[in-house]
C-alpha cells in the first residue's frame, strides 16, 4: 500500500466511507470495506479505523437520505430503476428500519443509495434511520476490522505474492475512477435538482 494513503489513516477512512454512503457514490462498491481492512492489516488503530468508518458513513448516509426527503419521489423515480423501485418500496413503506438494516449489511455489489433515498422519500423517521444504520454499519465495520486483526499477516503475504505487483495501476485506476465519478455526481446531483424544482413548485 503506497506511504501516503497509510499516513492519511482515520481521515482518508472517513472521507472515503462518507462518498460511498453519499448521493455521489464511489464508482467501485467495497471501497471503504477494502480500505479500512487494509489500514487495519498495515498497523492502523483498529478502533479508531472503526470509528472513522462509521462516523463518515453515518454523514455520507445521512446526507442521502436528506436528499430523498427533499426531492420525494421525482428524485428517487430519477436515480432508482424502475424494477428496482418496485420491490425496493413495499419494503421500506411496511419495514422501513429492517430494511436500511438489511441493507447496510448485505455485500456488494449491492448498491446502498436506492434505500436510502427510498427511507428519505417514503417517510422514513430521521431518529430510526439513523439508529438502524448506525447500528448494522457498525457490525459490519466491526466485523472487518476483526478480521483484519486476527488474519492480517495471511493478508499482507497474499498480497505480497499475488497483487504487490499491480499496485500501483490498482491505486492509479481506482482515483481516476474516484476523480470522474464524483464530478459526474456533482454535476448530475445539481442537473437533477434544477430540474425538480419547478416540479415541486407545480404540485404545490
Amino acid at each position: 500500500m503506497p506511504h501516503w494513503l497509510v499516513h492519511l489513516g482515520a481521515i482518508g477512512v472517513f472521507a472515503v466511507s462518507a462518498l460511498d454512503a453519499s448521493p455521489i457514490p464511489l464508482p467501485l462498491p467495497g471501497s471503504t470495506d477494502l480500505l479500512l481492512l487494509l489500514l487495519v492489516v498495515h498497523r492502523g488503530i483498529p478502533w479508531l479505523l472503526f470509528l472513522a468508518a462509521l462516523s463518515g458513513s453515518v454523514f455520507g448516509a445521512y446526507t442521502t437520505w436528506s436528499a430523498g426527503k427533499q426531492g420525494g419521489a421525482s428524485m428517487v423515480q430519477r436515480y432508482v430503476p424502475e424494477r428496482m423501485l418496485k420491490k425496493i418500496e413495499p419494503w421500506v413503506k411496511r419495514n422501513g428500519m429492517l430494511t436500511v438494516a438489511v441493507a447496510c449489511i448485505l455485500p456488494p455489489p449491492i448498491p446502498l443509495l436506492p434505500f436510502l433515498l427510498c427511507a428519505g422519500a417514503f417517510e422514513v423517521e430521521r431518529k430510526r434511520f439513523l439508529a438502524s444504520f448506525t447500528i448494522a454499519r457498525g457490525l459490519r465495520y466491526g466485523l472487518e476490522a476483526w478480521l483484519g486483526v486476527v488474519y492480517g499477516r495471511r493478508m499482507i503475504r497474499w498480497w505480497s505474492r499475488y497483487l504487490a505487483g499491480w499496485s500501483d495501476i490498482i491505486l492509479w485506476t481506482f482515483l481516476g475512477l474516484l476523480v470522474a465519478a464524483v464530478v459526474f455526481g456533482i454535476w448530475k446531483y445539481r442537473h437533477d435538482r434544477r430540474l425538480l424544482g419547478p416540479e415541486a413548485h407545480a404540485v404545490s
